[in-house]
Formats: C-alpha cells, structure tokens, sequence
C-alpha cells in the first residue's frame, strides 16, 4: 500500500474544485491502493477519504468517475468496509438510481457494489430496506434484469443476479419473488440456461435454491403454474443417449436433448442446482414429484460424467431420498428432529466422504 503521509498529502486533489488532471493523477494513485491488501483498513481509520471517493462517482470527467467506482468495487470486497459503508454513508438509493439509469455509464459498477454489499446478511437487510422505503423498489430492479437491452450505454448488469441472491437470505426477499400474484419467479427461470453470462446465471440459480428453503411453495414451484423442475435440470443434462423407455418417462422439455447438448460447466452453479433439487426433496410432494419426472435417469448420467467428488456426492445424496422408502408421517423433512449425538456422527461421516 502508499506510504500513508503521501496519500493523506493527497487529499486535498480529490476535490471537485481541484483541476481535473490533478483529479484525475490522485484517483488513479488511490485506485491503485485500493487493490493491495489491507488497503480497507486505511480507509476505515481515514474516513475523509471514503467521502471524496463518494463525491467523485458524480465527477463531470467520466474517468474520474470510473475510477471511483472501481475504488468501491475493490474496498467493498471487505466485509468491514460494507458495514461502515452502508451505516455511515447510506449510498444505496444513489447506487440503485444508477442501476436503473438507463442512460448511466456506470450500472454496471453500481451493481457490482450493490453485489459485494449484500453478501452478508446485516447488508442484504440494508439494501433491501432502502428498497422497500426508497421510489425505486425491488420490483423496478427485476424489470431491468430481466428487460435485454436495457441500459442504452451497452451495460449489462449482470451482476444484478448476484444482489438478488445475496437479498434472498432474507425471508421477505423470498416472499416478494415467489408472489403469485406478480410472477417474478417465471421470469428469472429461464436465467439458468443463460450462456452469455456465468455471473447472472450463478445468481439466479442461487437466488432459486434460496426461494426454494419456503417449503410451503414447493408444490406451487412444481406445478404447471411454474415447472420449476426442467429448468434445474436441462443445465444438469448431458448429450447420452437414453434407452427409449426411460426417455420417454422423462418430462417433454427433458427429453432427445442431442448429441450437442452440454451442461453446465461451473462446478459451484451444479452444486447449487443439486442442493436445490435436494430441498425440493424435504416435502412429500416434492420427492412424489421427483420421482413421478424420473429425473433419476439424468442424475444417473451426471454421476457417471461428474468427475469431482464432492459433486459426486450430492447427486448420491438426492438420488439416496429418491429410491428410498417414503417415510411415514413425515411431509417435511426439514421438520425432523434428529438426536444431537446422531448428528454428530452423521456430520463425521459426510466429512470422511468428502475427503
């Protein structure tokens, strides 16, 4: 990192009265700091800073201002920054005007802030929050995910996948996307399949294996009304050809994929789809309904085709609950208590598989 009497010399250039070269040398000096290692802890101890950084994302000289939000986007990567930066300064209304500009060059920084913010639940809980009492409500931030072509300065905002898996720790994120009444829920499916970007399709699997911890929607998820199922399993679908009578047990979408089909290639999204799948699994009618799809024959393939272990595993974990016996008197699994000690030894065993 700078040596600190220079940057603290330096503090007076990040002003908007100061010329622009002037600006514009010092915010690149800064940004520079910003990406070393411990750099957010000099920022917490010299707040003076932060609020010039804030100032500057409104410079009239568009490098200064990318500058500045590149300054965030590497400081809220600490989680200590996030807090103090949403308690002290309150910038989300300003970050979520940005987003939603269609003519702003910076949405997709703003996004990218907005991600790193609420990855920890006291920030999700902020944002979300500003969002609910601000003009501008999480409503409008799902239209313009879903709306292609949106920003008319080329952004993409894909990062507006992660927010919205980050907001979706949080119990009235959940409620607000399985709506029936508004449908958000069908309109962030198709994201699973989305080739032009991991993070937004990474996101959106996230945001769903959240939603789908409200047990008491899964019947609605698997409905006709939604058809959550084949759009968590086609990116888990490879191009093997399947004996003719299994593939024809298969629900329609699942079924003569060709030999061109791929899966999903980033291990961590096909974990969150297995663990999604395996939640669907805690109620009755969700392991009833699984097995009625025979989705066990793509999960037959996948394990064969997966070669990391830990994946391996969670395709056996939801394939053991799917030819298991139904266990009687119990909707919900999630709801069973399982004895401390057992536990423990269960905890044990699925370390030593891991390993």
């Amino acid at each position: 990192m700078g040596d600190q009497q220079q940057l603290e010399e330096m503090l007076p250039f990040l002003s908007l009265t100061s010329r622009p070269n002037v600006r514009a040398t010092a915010m690149q000096y800064l940004l520079g700091v910003t990406a070393s290692k411990n750099s957010a802890e000099f920022f917490l101890k010299n707040k003076a800073f932060i609020e010039k950084i804030l100032s500057l994302t409104e410079d009239s000289e568009a490098s200064i201002a990318k500058d500045s939000y590149l300054c965030l986007i590497n400081l809220t990567a600490y989680g200590k920054f996030c807090k103090v930066l949403l308690e002290d300064y309150d910038p989300v209304p300003k970050f979520v005007h940005t987003v939603t500009d269609p003519e702003s060059k910076f949405a997709d920084s703003a996004c990218m802030i907005l991600s790193n913010v609420t990855r920890e639940e006291s920030g999700a809980e902020k944002v979300l929050d500003s969002l609910v009492k601000g003009d501008v409500g999480l409503a409008k931030v799902v239209e313009v995910f879903c709306q292609e072509g949106y920003n008319k300065k080329g952004k993409q905002l894909h990062y507006i996948g992660p927010m919205l898996s980050n907001l979706t720790q949080l119990r009235e994120a959940r409620q607000f996307i399985l709506d029936r009444e508004r449908c958000v829920v069908q309109r962030l499916l198709p994201f699973t399949q989305y080739q032009g970007s991991v993070i937004r399709r990474g996101g959106i699997v996230g945001a769903l294996k959240n939603c789908c911890f409200e047990t008491a929607h899964h019947e609605w998820l698997l409905s006709d009304d939604v058809d959550i199922l084949p759009f968590l399993m086609l990116p888990l679908a490879g191009p093997e050809e399947i004996a003719e009578d299994e593939m024809e047990q298969l629900p329609d979408e699942l079924q003569y994929l060709g030999e061109d089909k791929q899966r999903e290639e980033e291990p961590n999204i096909r974990q969150m789809l297995l663990e999604t799948l395996l939640q669907l699994c805690a109620t009755k009618h969700g392991r009833k309904t699984l097995r009625d799809k025979h989705i066990y024959y793509i999960l037959r393939e996948l394990h064969t085709w997966e070669s990391q272990p830990g994946l391996k595993l969670a395709v056996e974990n939801v394939v053991q609950i799917l030819i298991s016996d139904e266990p009687e008197d119990v909707n919900n699994l999630n709801e069973v208590q399982i004895p401390e000690g057992v536990q423990q030894q269960l905890d044990q065993l699925q370390r030593e598989e891991q390993q």
